[in-house]
């Protein structure tokens, strides 16, 4: 195919996802990598290196990589078909291989090491400075102090991982698609909302059926586990949901991610083994604001200490009640939802179906961007003039000073093909090109919402509100830099155990009487959340808050403990580690069938950071928990507070120590009291 009509290989201010084919990818890649390689041959032979000529040479290849690459991943995770997944699946290991042929390269560290010393490096900018001491020490975990032969073992090790994390997360989303249950009696779907009845309804239609389609996708699974009154079929979705992608439930060695998780850790183990770790936790370490493996367990016991006894306290009076309401003597795994959501109406009389007719997400969405203008001093735009890779997707323009300064692609609700989760990433990235310009940074938000029913707009849980804004929040961290090098601009180069700051921070104004008036608007009438509905539902914030914290510690602690102990020695290991993680810290009923790490994509099929990184949530709520404090005692929408959490931690990116830049904000180092406080468990 000619260079001139591949979209991947001309250069657009944003991907023409009208034009993009899987049969583009390949042959984009491979054009790609073969220029950049005799690029980056031209800039060794020159006899000195300025920066110019040196990191920001290599930005420009790296730029054009990404803009080529990014689409095509991204397409390949929201309108997934068997030929993109064969062309991306091809390229992972070509890109694996250059990646690591790059990190090993001795001259172009020698390159960045004389820069370092030399006297242009005292007069580089912060992020410039930055941007050379982050590459030499990636230089250094790629391995480029390894000998030849132990080189090519890492490159090869490289590539099978990027290939076998792939291939895990494949599985997961096959799995997933592959369990349906169509039900054609009404009766047994007794206690479903009607927004969850129409959504399988609808379903079933689409595929030409008569009744009601259930899925594993959230917005189906979901509603069935908390509020269908039909035991049998709760506990049927629960195992099916909770063996994905293993060697039990209704798909038995379909799917099969055991051997996959077994090959993944042996190989990170044999990598961080190559680099002198003693393990891959301490490898994941070196770019996180954690320092050692000890320091993150002491932190999560510490949380764990500290929480389970109000863990318990709550898990033992959802069973009072189911007892006393009920007359249920024990409860299993699939009762948990489903009675807590009792307990809750009970309690605080509100349930999360009552709450989503007041969240319409064309209201929610422009009610989140009114906040985000409150605080930061940005508009958001809705424009018409982004190709988009399916109708259901919306794309924005954001201002500043009347001035454009980011792009966004948002595309809100779940379908077959498409990846679950949510999740955002970057598109473009802000940077100063060659000729003095800035390109500006462009995002990815995607979520897995339910989507619109008829007529009827799209209605939000208030979970899903909070998904929401916590993706925007990643969203403006990427968009709103002003860091002008692409390696710390935005999220780039932010040490992972930091990122989810700005993601966890904002979902404190899906709390606040001033922003829910903004974001709610009931889809029928257009009436704001009345005060009655929102004093019980701030009343109900913590219900069962120390369970969820149990929860995310149990995920935490058996992801850091895996990836220091895994011995592939060791026959069942990870299910023994998970066991012993469980007894530690959770306080719900288990199935002996659950197998719910087999479809753990968030550790073995994420490319970076979560792998021995899944502390990062409770250490960044940490941060955002004692951030957010700051607005409760200046005002929720103080526009000081604001532009000063602005020009600290959004607009610096990756260019200064995470640290440095929360106590910039904060006038402090953080405590943990304040995550405690707002989860309304005692210190």
């Amino acid at each position: 195919m000619s260079q001139s009509l591949n979209p991947l290989l001309q250069n657009h201010e944003l991907p023409p996802f009208d034009q993009i084919q899987a049969q583009h990818i390949v042959p984009a890649i491979e054009t790609i990598l073969d220029e950049n390689r005799q690029a980056i041959a031209a800039i060794l032979k020159a006899d000195k290196h300025s920066y110019a000529e040196l990191a920001h040479s290599l930005e420009e290849l790296s730029d054009r990589l990404n803009k080529a690459w990014s689409p095509a991943s991204h397409m390949n995770s929201v309108v997934s078909n068997d030929e993109l997944r064969e062309a991306v699946n091809y390229c992972l290991p070509k890109i694996s291989e250059y990646e690591t042929e790059l990190g090993q390269n001795k001259d172009l560290f020698k390159a960045f090491e004389t820069l370092a010393q030399s006297d242009e490096f005292n007069t580089l900018s912060v992020a410039q400075k930055k941007v050379v001491n982050n590459s030499l020490r990636d230089f250094r975990l790629y391995g480029v102090a390894l000998d030849d032969n132990k080189k090519a073992q890492f490159a090869k090790l490289s590539t099978q991982l990027s290939e076998l994390t792939s291939q895990f997360g494949d599985n997961v989303m096959d799995a997933t698609d592959a369990w349906s249950q169509l039900i054609t009696d009404a009766a047994e779907l007794v206690g479903l909302p009607e927004s969850a009845l129409s959504l399988a309804k609808q379903a079933a239609k689409n595929k030409g059926e008569e009744g009601y389609l259930l899925t594993l996708d959230a917005p189906s699974y979901f509603p069935v586990m908390v509020y269908c009154e039909n035991a049998a079929l709760r506990k049927e979705l629960s195992l099916a949901i909770t063996t994905r992608a293993s060697d039990k439930g209704p798909q038995a060695g379909q799917f099969d991610n055991s051997q996959l998780m077994v090959q993944i850790l042996s190989l990170r183990k044999e990598l961080a083994e190559l680099l002198s770790f003693s393990n891959f936790a301490e490898q994941s370490l070196a770019t996180k604001m954690a320092d050692t493996p000890a320091q993150v367990i002491d932190f999560l016991n510490d949380l764990a200490a500290k929480s389970k006894s109000a863990a318990q306290t709550d898990f033992k009076a959802l069973e009072d009640f189911a007892r006393t309401h009920y007359n249920v003597e024990s409860l299993n795994p699939w009762d948990v939802a489903f009675y807590s959501e009792k307990q809750k109406k009970a309690a605080f009389d509100i349930s999360d179906e009552q709450l989503r007719a007041y969240f319409p997400a064309p209201v929610v969405t422009a009610g989140m961007f009114q906040v985000a203008n409150k605080l930061f001093g940005i508009e958001v735009k809705e424009v018409f003039d982004m190709p988009t890779w399916h109708t259901d997707v919306t794309t924005y323009a954001i201002y500043k000073d009347s001035k454009l300064i980011a792009r966004f692609y948002l595309d809100l609700y779940a379908r077959s093909k498409k990846r679950g989760g949510a999740w955002m990433d970057d598109c473009r990235v802000r940077r100063q090109l060659t000729d003095g310009t800035l390109q500006l940074p462009v995002a990815y938000l995607v979520c897995n919402f339910p989507g619109p029913i008829g007529d009827a707009p799209a209605l939000l849980s208030h979970n899903d509100l909070q998904t929401l804004f916590h993706e925007f929040g990643h969203g403006l961290h990427h968009m709103l830099t002003q860091v002008d090098c692409a390696g710390v601009s935005g999220i780039n180069g932010v040490a992972w155990d930091a990122v989810e700051l700005p993601s966890q921070f904002l979902e404190n104004w899906c709390w606040q009487r001033e922003s829910l008036a903004l974001i709610s608007s009931h889809h029928k009438t257009g009436e704001s959340l009345p005060a009655e509905l929102l004093n019980k539902m701030l009343a109900a914030r913590n219900f069962q808050s120390a369970m969820a914290m149990a929860r995310q510690l149990e995920l935490a602690l058996f992801d850091m403990r895996l990836h220091i102990e895994f011995s592939e020695s060791e026959e069942h290991q990870i299910q023994a580690i998970l066991d012993e993680v469980r007894q530690q810290v959770c306080v719900t009923p288990v199935s002996p069938d659950n197998r719910f790490q087999q479809a753990f994509s968030h550790i073995f099929s994420s490319p970076v950071g979560y792998g021995a990184g899944y502390y990062s949530y409770k250490w960044a709520e940490v941060l955002s928990a004692d951030a957010f404090s700051l607005f409760e005692d200046e005002g929720i929408f103080n526009a000081t507070t604001g532009e000063k959490f602005l020009s600290t931690v959004l607009a610096n990116g990756g260019s200064q120590d995470a640290m440095d830049l929360f106590v910039a904000f904060r006038g402090r180092e953080p405590t943990v009291d304040a995550l405690l406080k707002q989860d309304g468990i005692a210190a």
